[in-house]
C-alpha cells in the first residue's frame, strides 16, 4: 500500500457508475486518492484543476470519448494514461496506444491485474521524475531492486558521465547518465531529452525505451527484450505494442520519421539507435 506521507492521485473516468464505484473501492483500499469523472469533458476539467499522477480512462463515453480526451490530455501533460475498454481487438489496442496511452486493459478486468498495472505504470512515471521516486517501492511493498528489475533501468541511473557516438558500451550494467548521438542527447540525471538543444517531450514509456536503446548504441533489441526491460513484466505477443511506442518516439526525435536517422528498425531482428557524429 502507499505510504501515508505520499498519496498518489488517480483520476478514474467512466460513464458506468458501477464501474466507477468499483474502481474507487479497489484504488482506495490500496491507499490511492481517487478523483472521478463520467465523461471526457469532465476528465479534462478535473485533470486541469488537480495534480493527477495517473488516469484510468474509458473509451466509449458521452459528450467526449476517451480517445479525444487522451489526445487533449497528452497535448498538455505526460501523465500516464491507461485505457479501460470492452473493445479487445488488436486494432482497438493499437489505436489507444497511438493516441498516447501507456497501457490498455480490457473489460471485464481482474482487480489484481488492474492494481499490478497501476503500480507498474506509476513506477515508470516516477523513474522519469513525474512523481517523487523515494516512495515508489512502497506501491507494492518493495523497491525496484528487490523486485529484480530486468534490463538496464535499475543499473544505469546512478553515476555521471557521457557516452557519445563512436564510444561503444554494450554492457547491460553501464553506469553512464548522459548519452549523445548527433544532435540527440538523453540526460538521465535530469530525465531530459533534447534534439539540437530543443527539449523533446516523451512519456515515461517512450523515455525508457529510448534510454535502453541509446545507452546501448548500435546494439539491436527485439520487441521481447524491449518489453521485458521497460515494462518489467513477461512479454507475450508484444511486437505491435512496442512498434507503436517506437513510432511515437520517431515522430518526436526524427526530422523525417519515415526515413529515421537515429532510431532504426532492423527488419526481422529489432530496433537500435545508431551512432552519428
Amino acid at each position: 500500500m502507499v505510504k501515508d506521507d505520499m498519496k498518489y492521485t488517480i483520476l478514474a473516468v467512466d460513464d458506468d457508475v458501477d464501474i466507477l464505484n468499483a474502481l474507487e473501492i479497489y484504488l482506495t483500499q490500496e491507499g490511492y486518492k481517487v478523483l472521478r469523472a463520467s465523461n471526457g469533458l469532465e476528465a479534462l476539467e478535473v485533470a486541469g484543476n488537480n495534480d493527477v499522477h495517473l488516469v484510468l480512462l474509458d473509451i466509449m463515453m458521452p459528450k467526449m470519448d476517451g480517445i479525444q480526451a487522451a489526445v487533449r490530455i497528452r497535448d498538455r501533460s505526460n501523465v500516464p494514461i491507461v485505457f479501460l475498454s470492452a473493445k479487445a481487438e488488436d486494432t482497438d489496442r493499437i489505436l489507444g496506444l497511438n493516441m498516447g496511452a501507456d497501457d490498455y486493459i480490457t473489460k471485464p478486468f481482474n482487480p489484481v491485474e488492474l492494481m499490478a498495472r497501476v503500480r507498474a505504470t506509476l513506477r515508470r512515471y516516477a523513474r522519469l521524475g513525474g512523481i517523487p521516486a523515494g516512495n515508489v517501492g512502497s506501491l507494492d511493498g518493495s523497491s525496484d531492486g528487490a523486485n529484480g528489475t530486468r534490463g538496464v533501468d535499475a543499473a544505469s541511473s546512478a553515476a555521471t558521465g557521457a557516452v557519445k557516438a563512436g564510444e561503444s558500451d554494450q554492457s547491460l550494467t553501464n553506469t553512464q547518465s548522459i548519452y549523445q548521438t548527433g544532435d540527440l542527447v538523453l540526460d538521465d540525471v535530469q530525465k531530459l531529452v533534447t534534439l539540437a538543444d530543443v527539449e523533446v517531450k516523451l512519456t515515461a514509456l517512450e523515455y525508457n525505451i529510448l534510454k535502453l536503446l541509446i545507452s546501448h548504441m548500435g546494439q539491436v533489441f527485439n520487441a521481447t527484450q524491449i518489453y521485458e526491460s521497460v515494462w518489467n513484466e513477461p512479454a507475450f505477443e508484444v511486437s505491435k505494442t512496442v512498434s507503436v511506442h517506437v513510432r511515437r518516439i520517431r515522430e518526436k526525435i526524427e526530422v523525417n520519421p519515415k526515413e529515421p536517422q537515429y532510431l532504426k528498425m532492423m527488419y526481422g531482428l529489432g530496433y537500435k539507435v545508431v551512432r552519428k557524429q
